[in-house]
């Protein structure tokens, strides 16, 4: 699992979906991340590479 903002997000569901376990992170949110983060929202969170997870990780804890 990978674990971003504190929180272990699902393997094996969407990135899109995995990213609203976050609190405070609806889908409009999650969508903005991803988009900011150049990450395929559709990919399951298991097979996104450490580089993606850190791009993501560094956008949550930059801007939100």
């Amino acid at each position: 699992m990978a674990r971003i903002a504190g929180k272990e997000i699902p393997d094996e569901k969407k990135l899109k979906i995995s990213l609203t376990y976050i609190y405070g992170v609806g889908s409009s949110l999650a969508e903005e991340i991803i988009n900011k983060a150049r990450v395929d929202g559709n990919r399951l969170t298991k097979d996104l590479t450490p580089d993606e997870i850190d791009s993501i990780r560094s956008v949550i804890e930059k801007d939100y």
